[in-house]
């Protein structure tokens, strides 16, 4: 359809792609751009003659054939010109699907599929973005998109006044959007490969609804939403709560219909009800761990990368990653909080990034008292924190950053990279050097253990028992809202018949009934003060109790790092026991545990009649985890096989834990087998598996509060009562 008037730009300048989205410029370029695209930046009628004024405009390079963006600086104003309108790609006759859902159909406009909505470099449909941004400038809030009755249906997708649009309607807008979609955002392929991976425990769950698993527009829209959602949660109070409720609100529009279960499944990993809200949660708290801030539209060049002087400390540049003192490979989010705890400013590490993907890495700052994570990009063998990527190596990017200011990214982190976490320098935890020293030590760190234990549990239910008090109050307020406003309503009713038979009474000279309405007039307004007074007593206690209740968090937060790391040397302490032959008697005693009871801590001593001694009644050698969930299928809870894992040079655990089988890997590293560091100390299997039939799993993964306690081959009992 032609005649839909555009504009032309002339290039002045070159220009180089900064972004995916962008645009590369040569002098001479002509650029032409939509009237439609420059009203939808607000672009006011004339305006365009001034792209300078613009900032970065949507376009087309006439040139490369390419659309994408560019800078209103780099060019001038041509002229007007006609232009046809894009249409949809071509293609063949295709008979229309059924409707998705039985029954009448739905009131509302149904919106054409993503793929015709928008195409990359385009990160999300035109209607989406605008909502969020009409959204995000009313405020971060998370409470508009957790109301639980339904969005209205919209026939009108126009959005012309969503500027005077509210937080309630525009989230209604949001949500509403998803459902307007022909097709759920999350495909029911894509949510079964989902719903594996998060009962596998096998990884983060957002790469696997990354392309081909989930199209590209499905991908790059829910990347889109998944971003907005997050920046809400974190200027939430309570965070963990607010991921919640953002699940259970968003999940259902997302999947709107249960997974299909893949082939093979057993009947107990079917999805639960619950399925879609974990889903989007466990995504928001992907996303919120590996966020970092964003850089900047158009960030500064940095120089190349002075090289230090003969004599730096810690000798210099490294010649290569892995040498890098602060380079610590493949460690966890929580290792990393506990090596930067109670370290100065300007401390810093990286680590691999825990998507797994090769060339990715995570800078991990200190800066003002908190960890700061930066993302390390990486295309075609340079690297930076923001494009244009122009290091060779994230040696060279660090480097630099240990002489220069990280302002020159992110005026926020106005430090340099001063103290590296060597990984060569570690102390060692246990330093005392008898049996019945570090058991006395053990015993103090135990107890310290417990108090903060109990600490936090009494901090919780604190937590807890206030935010219910609190929802019960927002309700009493809203209650008090809807009181007030029947109340008016009726009031406004009296008023309008009261001037009428107060006339009247007035020419009947009837003073008694006069007096008899203003007396009822008065006090229906008496009775309102009264309930808006009350309902102002409750918002100030309320917003008191909220106060309160976000300080309670944050002791609860500031408890964590604590724990964590007492109980981490605390079992490093039992292991250093352990290893030097300890009597379990004696290690029962320093825990405070009575011998005669078994606890999740104890090392019982090995028992020689135990089937666990024969290799062939746990090692099953290579099968797949589904013939393995088929030999464990309906056994009692403990039950275990050990089988080569599908992870070259490591083997697998598969086990039964409440009815379910859990798989997990079993490491083969220089100092031993084991699930995890610094556990990977067993010389063969045989003896991590006598090690954990007595001591719980729950230690390496807290869904695995089970030891391995009847190997699938031995003789026993066999399947509990109710299933055989």
């Amino acid at each position: 359809m032609a005649g839909a008037e555009g504009f032309q730009y002339r290039a002045l300048y070159p220009f180089r792609r900064e972004r995916p989205e962008d645009l590369e410029l040569l002098p001479g370029d002509v650029l032409v751009v939509s009237r439609a695209a420059l009203q939808a930046l607000g672009v006011a009628e004339g305006g365009e003659r001034c792209p300078q004024t613009v900032g970065w405009m949507p376009g087309f390079n006439e040139r490369t054939r390419q659309r994408g963006d560019f800078p209103g600086t780099y060019v001038e104003f041509l002229g007007p010109v006609p232009m046809a309108r894009p249409g949809p790609r071509p293609r063949g006759p295709r008979p229309l699907p059924a409707r998705p859902r039985d029954g009448p159909p739905e009131p509302g406009l149904t919106l054409p599929d993503l793929p015709e909505q928008f195409s990359p470099p385009d990160v999300a449909p035109p209607i989406l973005m605008k909502l969020v941004e009409a959204m995000e400038q009313t405020g971060l809030d998370c409470e508009p998109y957790c109301r639980p009755e339904p969005p209205a249906p919209r026939t009108d997708w126009s959005l012309g006044d969503v500027e005077q649009w509210d937080a309630a309607t525009l989230s209604d807008g949001v949500r509403g959007f998803l459902l307007a979609l022909p097709a759920p955002l999350v495909t029911p392929e894509a949510a079964a490969e989902a719903h594996r991976a998060l009962r596998e425990a096998a990884g983060p769950v957002g790469p696997v609804l990354e392309p081909p698993t989930l199209p590209l527009h499905r991908a790059l829209t829910l990347r889109f939403l998944l971003q907005h959602l997050g920046r809400a949660a974190r200027q939430s109070p309570a965070p963990g709560l607010a991921l919640r409720a953002l699940g259970a609100a968003f999940g259902p529009l997302l999947l709107r219909a249960p997974p299909a279960s893949a082939g093979g499944v057993s009947e107990g990993s079917q999805p639960s009800p619950d399925f879609p809200a974990l889903l989007v949660e466990t995504l928001l708290q992907e996303h919120m761990e590996e966020q970092e801030a964003a850089p900047p539209a158009l960030p500064p060049k940095p120089p190349k990368a002075k090289p230090g002087p003969p004599g730096l400390a810690n000798g210099g540049s490294p010649a290569s990653l892995q040498d890098a003192e602060w380079y610590w490979g493949d460690i966890s989010r929580e290792e990393v909080n506990e090596k930067l705890r109670d370290t100065p400013d300007g401390t810093f590490l990286v680590r691999d990034a825990s998507s797994k993907i090769h060339g990715e890495y995570t800078l991990t700052l200190r800066k003002g008292g908190n960890n700061k994570l930066i993302k390390v990009f990486h295309r075609d063998g340079h690297y930076g924190f923001s494009e244009p990527l122009t290091f060779g190596s994230v040696v060279d990017l660090i480097t630099h950053y240990r002489h220069e200011s990280l302002a020159q990214y992110n005026a926020k982190l106005d430090t340099r990279l001063l103290y590296p976490v060597s990984k060569y320098q570690q102390d060692q935890v246990v330093k005392e050097d008898s049996v019945e020293a570090v058991g006395a030590q053990l015993k103090v760190y135990h107890q310290q253990y417990q108090d903060k234990s109990r600490e936090y549990d009494q901090l919780y239910e604190e937590y807890t028992r206030t935010s219910q008090e609190l929802q019960m109050k927002r309700t009493a307020v809203e209650a008090f809202s809807e009181t007030i406003k029947i109340f008016e309503e009726q009031g406004q009713t009296q008023e309008k018949c009261s001037r009428e038979y107060l006339e009247r009474f007035r020419r009947e000279g009837n003073e008694k009934e006069m007096q008899r309405i203003l007396l009822n007039s008065e006090r229906l307004k008496s009775r309102i003060a009264e309930i808006h007074e009350s309902r102002t007593k409750l918002e100030q206690d309320l917003r008191a109790q909220a106060a309160q209740n976000r300080e309670t968090d944050k002791r609860m937060n500031s408890l964590k790092p604590d724990l964590m790391q007492l109980r981490k040397i605390r079992d490093q302490y039992l292991v250093w026991l352990t290893q030097k032959g300890a009597r379990q008697r004696n290690i029962n005693e320093w825990l405070g545990i009575k011998n005669e009871t078994e606890d999740q801590y104890s090392l019982l001593e090995e028992e020689e009649n135990l089937p666990h001694h024969e290799e062939r009644t746990w090692y099953v050698g290579s099968i797949n985890r589904t013939q393995a969930e088929e030999m464990l299928s309906g056994q009692r809870d403990g039950t275990f096989l050990i089988r080569e894992s599908s992870q070259r040079g490591c083997y697998a655990c598969s086990v039964v834990v409440d009815g379910d089988t859990k798989h997990c890997v079993i490491y083969r590293t220089a100092t031993g087998f084991g699930f995890a560091e610094p556990y990977n100390l067993y010389a063969s299997l045989k003896e991590l598996v006598l090690h954990y039939q007595h001591a719980s799993l729950v230690q390496h993964n807290d869904a695995l509060a089970v030891t391995l306690a009847h190997p699938v081959r031995a003789p026993g009992p066999g399947p509990p009562p109710h299933a055989r």
